[in-house]
């Protein structure tokens, strides 16, 4: 396992072994068992590209063009499913906050899916860090300072990596430009990655 610092992320490689890996993707398909997969809409009425469901005492959805945190899930009316505990162990061996999650928000991306450079700012805690999860196929992860616009880096992550932004990296920017599909299937999802994105959230803003 290799850890790197690219301008305030902290990447660290390889960290989940296979077998984890198999176990972390069995556990959200039941999650998106629970918790139907969704494609938000965004302020500006376009489709994200991106399918996402939460689980947690919190998912994050957009609602009439509004970023929010919500405790049900908006189609289903059903509270999300609680964060497995595979997952939440993966947070606390990290040894990064004090308490555990709200959110474990999932997004699956197919080969054709991107995630704009966006910051991680509806939460109303900004000391936790944001820990993500990656599985599945390798993506183009892009990162850029606290300013849109500014200069950006690019790495690439696979599957069994994880980042962790907190610090000066809590507020960057940051996106997904790309997947790195093979043409064949990968061993952890077959096809598609998926992103597991771990935060803190004040409950005042849970609606």
């Amino acid at each position: 396992m290799q850890t790197e610092q690219i301008t305030g992320f902290q990447i660290h490689r390889g960290l989940l072994s296979t077998e984890k890996q198999l176990e972390v993707a069995e556990v959200c398909r039941e999650i998106i068992r629970s918790a139907p997969l969704l494609r938000p809409v965004t302020g500006w009425g376009k489709p994200m590209s991106v399918r996402m469901t939460s689980a947690g005492r919190a998912g994050w959805v957009i609602s009439r063009g509004k970023y929010q945190y919500r405790a049900h899930h908006p189609e289903t009316g059903q509270t999300w499913p609680a964060i497995p505990d595979l997952i939440l162990a993966i947070w606390q061996s990290l040894d990064i906050w004090d308490r555990d999650p709200d959110c474990c928000l999932l997004n699956w991306y197919d080969a054709t899916a991107r995630m704009g450079l966006h910051q991680d700012k509806d939460e109303g805690e900004f000391a936790a860090p944001v820990v993500s999860i990656s599985l599945g196929d390798p993506a183009r992860f892009r990162m850029g300072g606290a300013e849109r616009g500014g200069k950006t880096q690019s790495t690439i992550l696979h599957s069994g990596d994880i980042v962790v932004m907190g610090g000066a990296a809590r507020l960057a920017y940051h996106g997904i430009d790309r997947i790195l599909a093979d043409e064949l299937p990968n061993p952890i999802t077959g096809r598609g990655r998926i992103n597991l994105t771990l935060r803190v959230v004040d409950p005042a803003v849970i609606r």
